[in-house]
């Protein structure tokens, strides 16, 4: 298992930093114009990677807020990035400037064959499975709307097929502060090689050190942080320290 690691996140609106409250894009609170002063910010703490999500891109099915992205790609951070990826063209596009990672999320459920042929094209290291469920089913189109597959089918489908990285979100939690859903995570894939990274509820130091202790014995491999940061419940400094 790699190192555990942080992800500070940044999503994307109508080229602002917003948050939504899970995943209902009428419950949106924006914490600053500038995306690209907010991942310098982020670098500047010491995070080593950033995670980036096109909201409008998740909803509309392409890329919007992609130059956004592309610009905060320029800082020392790698860049990993979901929301309205949905062809190869797109994921040539972040990749070969400079984007480290490459998140498919509701193409992963709809086309599973164009996704692993994704995989085996670019690599299992630059591309990441985006898993987001609502009561253990897996949600496609921006949280809209719900698939009939569980979450832990899709993920050992696509790990049988090769992939690496794993980003399970609950939705039930994000954007509440109320806590991860480890158990869903500990228990989204079997496989050795799988790397799942946490999503959604992070509202403490405390629920960052579950799941760095979660991580010992799983195939958890880090965790995404963001509205804890942008409502100063703790800074990136600490997290990075605990």
């Amino acid at each position: 298992m790699s190192k555990f690691q942080i992800y500070p996140a940044i999503d994307l609106r109508d080229g602002k930093c917003v948050r939504l409250f899970q995943g209902d894009y009428t419950q949106e609170t924006i914490y600053g114009d500038s995306p690209v002063e907010m991942a310098r910010k982020f670098v500047e703490a010491g995070a080593e990677w950033i995670h980036m999500v096109d909201l409008d891109g998740a909803k509309d099915g392409i890329r919007i807020n992609d130059q956004v992205v592309i610009e905060a790609a320029k800082l020392s951070a790698k860049v990993q990035v979901g929301g309205g990826i949905r062809t190869r063209e797109d994921i040539q596009h972040y990749l070969s400037n400079g984007v480290a990672r490459v998140i498919i999320g509701s193409l992963a459920i709809r086309n599973p064959e164009l996704a692993v042929s994704f995989i085996e094209e670019f690599g299992a290291d630059q591309i990441v499975i985006g898993i987001d469920a609502k009561n253990g089913m897996a949600a496609t189109e921006g949280w809209i709307e719900t698939s009939g597959q569980a979450a832990t089918e899709v993920a050992d489908y696509f790990a049988q097929k090769g992939a690496k990285h794993f980003i399970y979100t609950d939705i039930a939690t994000d954007g509440t502060l109320a806590g991860p859903n480890i158990t869903a995570n500990k228990s989204l894939v079997g496989a050795e090689s799988a790397q799942v990274i946490v999503s959604g509820g992070i509202g403490s130091l405390e629920d960052v050190r579950n799941v760095k202790e979660a991580s010992a014995q799983s195939n958890i491999a880090g965790v995404i942080i963001g509205k804890a940061l942008y409502e100063k419940r703790f800074t990136l400094e600490e997290v990075l320290s605990c």
